[in-house]
C-alpha cells in the first residue's frame, strides 16, 4: 500500500506528544478502542446497537482513480476492505491476526497441488455486486484477466508467475490467461495455475489488486466511475476535487466475519481540500470524525494533553525514502547517490516529521521488525549497525570524484507542510553539495503517479512504502526489481528506475528458497537489502508510526496492522 503515497504520521519536531500509553492505542494491544460505548473487548459479534448515522473523514487531497486494481495508495486501500472482495482476504481484526489470510468468495483456504503450483477454489453462491448481478466464476477470470489489460501496478510483480503471465504484459490487450486461470461454471470453482511455486501467492490473492469486479468492466482505468462492488459498502459518488460517498451496499449480506464484516455506518462521507489545521479543528468540534492527514506540529500539545484519549499511536512496517533517478544525470552515477546517502542527516528529517515518538531514522529498505530485516547501516559516520550521524565531508568528496558537481536537480515532494519541510531540507543540503536544487511541490493527488512515469524526468523524488503484506519480497522486489520498471507507465513503482541483473538473480533466488526454507530466504533478503544500499538508488530517511486523531462521536477503533484502522467497524451512533 503505498501509498500521496501511503500514509505517514507525520507531526512536530520538539512536541514530542504527551500521549501516554495508558492514553493511546497500540496495534499490540489486541482490545485496544476508545470512544463512547467503546467495547474493550474488541468483539467479533455485530452489535446492532450501534449500526447507522454517517461517518464523516477529511482529507487534504484525494488519493486519484478509485479503480481497486490500478490504485495503489492506503489511502484508498484502507476503504476498498469494506467494499470489494477477493478470493482471499486478510482478517478484519485488531492487532497481529490481521496478518492473517482467510477465505472470503471462496468457501475455504484452496486446495494446493502439483507441487504448489495449482490452486483450486470453490467459489461462494449468493454473493451479489451492489448492481444487483450475481458473482459468477466468470467474474473471477475475467478480473484476472483485468489486472494485466489495465497494466495493475504489480501486475508483473504479485502476478507474473500466472501460466500466461508472460504473454499478458507483453501485450495487456489481448489477456486471456487460458491455462493460468480456469473457472468451471458447472462445478462453480475457479482453478489458478502457476508456473512455479509461490509461498506468497496466497497473500498476494488478499490484496485489492486481486478483488473480483463484475466481468464487464472497463478493461482501462475506471478513474473516478467506481466499480459495483461486493462487500458492504458501495460509492455512491467521486470528485477527487470535492468529496467521495459511500454507502450500504443494498445487495450485501454477511458471509464471513472474518473476511468482510458487515459495517456499522450507514453512510461514509470523505471531504477533501481542507487543511490540516482546519481538518484537525473540526475533528474536536465534532464536525469530522477522522482525518487522513497527520495532525500539524502546532496542534499535537494540544490533541495530546486535552484530547489524548482520542489519539491513537500505532508502529507501522513503513519507511519513507527518497528515490535517486539510476537512469538520469546526476544519479547515473553511483558515487553522486552515495554521496546523498552519506550527507543525509536522519535525525533531522526524524525531527521534520514528527520526533522520535513519531519515527526513528532508517538505514535500510526493509524496516525493523520486518522479514529479512538485518541491523546494518553503511552510510553513517563512525560505521556500525545503527545510525549516528551523517558524514558531510565524505559526501562533497564522493561528489566531488562524480564530477557532477554544479549540474541541476529537482526535487518532487507532496504539496503538504511535512513533506515540503523535508523537501526544503533536501533542496538546502544539496546545495551544500554543490548541485543547483529546485522543489517542485505537487498535490497528493497525482504526485504519487507522477513520479512513476519516466516521462516526467523525475531526478529526486520524496515518497514512502507501507507493507502489502508481511514479507520481504515486498519491500525489495517490488520497489527494485526489473520487473517493477515500466519507462512511460504511470505504474512503475521501481521509481528509481534500478534494474540490476545480479540483484535481480538474487531476488529470485530468495523467492524460490523461501518456496521451502523461509529463515533462509530472509537471510538471502538481508544480503539482498545490503547489496542493493550498496548501490544506492534509494535513500532510506524514515521509519514512522501513525497517530488516528477521532472525535467523540468514535467508538470501536480498531487497527489492522495490515491495512490500518479498520474504517468500517466505527461506531458513529
Amino acid at each position: 500500500m503505498s501509498r500521496n503515497a501511503r500514509r505517514g504520521a507525520l507531526a512536530a519536531a520538539t512536541v514530542a506528544l504527551t500521549l501516554t500509553a495508558a492514553a493511546c492505542s497500540s496495534s499490540s494491544d489486541p482490545g485496544s478502542s476508545s470512544g463512547p460505548g467503546t467495547s474493550s473487548s474488541g468483539s467479533s459479534a455485530f452489535q446492532a446497537q450501534h449500526k447507522g448515522g454517517t461517518l464523516k473523514l477529511v482529507a487534504h487531497a484525494a488519493a486519484g482513480s478509485f479503480d481497486p486494481q490500478v490504485n495503489y495508495t492506503l489511502q484508498y486501500w484502507q476503504l476498498f476492505q469494506s467494499m470489494y472482495d477477493g478470493l482471499l482476504a486478510f482478517k478484519k481484526v485488531n492487532g497481529q491476526e490481521s496478518f492473517t489470510v482467510v477465505p472470503d468468495l471462496a468457501t475455504a483456504m484452496p486446495k494446493v497441488t502439483n507441487g504448489g503450483k495449482t490452486y483450486t477454489f470453490t467459489l461462494r453462491k449468493g454473493v451479489t455486486f451492489s448492481n444487483g448481478k450475481a458473482l459468477t466464476t466468470d467474474d473471477v477470470v475475467a478480473s484476472f484477466q483485468r489486472i494485466f489489460k489495465v497494466s495493475s501496478p504489480t501486475a508483473g510483480t504479485f502476478y507474473n508467475g500466472i501460466v500466461g503471465a508472460d504473454a499478458c504484459l507483453k501485450t495487456p490487450a489481448s489477456c486471456t490467461l487460458p491455462k493460468g486461470v480456469i473457472g468451471d461454471a458447472k462445478a462453480n470453482t475457479v482453478t489458478i495455475n502457476l508456473t512455479a511455486a509461490d509461498p506468497e501467492f496466497e497473500y498476494k490473492l488478499a490484496v485489492p489488486h486481486a478483488v473480483v469486479v463484475p466481468k464487464d468492466s472497463p478493461t482501462k482505468d475506471a478513474g473516478t466511475k467506481p466499480l459495483p462492488s461486493t462487500g458492504p459498502y458501495m460509492a455512491a459518488s467521486y470528485d477527487p476535487n470535492r468529496a467521495l460517498k459511500l454507502v450500504r451496499n443494498p445487495h450485501f449480506k454477511e458471509w464471513s466475519r472474518q473476511a468482510e464484516p458487515q459495517g456499522y455506518p450507514d453512510a461514509i462521507d470523505y471531504t477533501f481540500g481542507q487543511t490540516v489545521e482546519s481538518e484537525v479543528t473540526a475533528i474536536e468540534n465534532g464536525q469530522a470524525d477522522w482525518m487522513y492527514d497527520a495532525p500539524p506540529a502546532d496542534r499535537l500539545n494540544e490533541i495530546g494533553t486535552k484530547y489524548a484519549s482520542r489519539a491513537h499511536v500505532n508502529p507501522l512496517t513503513a519507511f519513507w525514502y527518497a528515490t535517486l533517478n539510476v537512469n538520469m544525470a546526476p544519479f547515473n552515477n553511483k558515487l553522486a547517490r552515495q554521496a546523498i546517502n552519506w550527507a543525509v542527516d536522519r535525525s533531522a528529517v526524524v525531527r521534520l516529521y514528527g520526533g522520535t515518538n513519531l519515527a526513528s531514522p532508517a538505514c535500510t529498505v526493509l524496516p525493523p521488525g520486518f522479514p529479512g530485516h538485518v541491523d546494518s547501516c553503511d552510510y553513517t559516520k563512525g560505521g556500525g549497525t545503527t545510525w549516528k550521524a551523517a558524514d558531510l565531508a565524505k559526501a562533497k568528496e564522493l561528489v566531488k570524484q562524480s564530477g557532477t558537481a554544479g549540474q541541476e536537480v529537482g526535487i518532487v515532494v507532496q504539496d503538504d507542510d511535512v513533506n515540503k519541510s523535508i523537501g526544503q531540507y533536501l533542496q538546502s543540503l544539496l546545495t551544500q553539495l554543490g548541485y543547483k536544487a529546485t522543489l517542485k511541490p505537487l498535490s497528493g493527488n497525482i504526485q504519487f503517479t507522477y513520479i512513476q512515469n519516466t516521462k516526467n524526468k523525475v531526478q529526486l523524488a520524496l515518497t514512502s512504502w507501507y507493507q502489502d503484506y508481511p514479507a520481504a519480497s515486498d519491500f525489495l522486489n517490488v520497489l527494485l526489481s526489473c520487473a517493477s520498471y515500466h519507462p512511460g507507465s504511470d505504474s512503475s513503482i521501481n521509481i528509481s528506475g534500478f534494474c540490476d541483473k545480479g540483484v535481480d538473480a538474487k531476488m529470485h533466488a530468495a523467492l524460490k528458497t523461501s518456496q521451502t526454507d523461509k529463515a533462509s530466504a530472509d537471510k538471502q533478503w538481508g544480503a539482498v537489502d545490503q547489496t542493493v544500499m550498496a548501490q544506492s538508488p534509494v535513500v532510506p530517511l524514515i521509519n514512522p508510526k501513525m497517530i488516528d486523531f477521532t472525535s467523540t462521536r468514535v467508538g470501536n477503533y480498531q487497527f489492522s496492522k495490515q491495512f490500518y484502522m479498520l474504517v468500517g467497524q466505527l461506531w458513529v451512533k
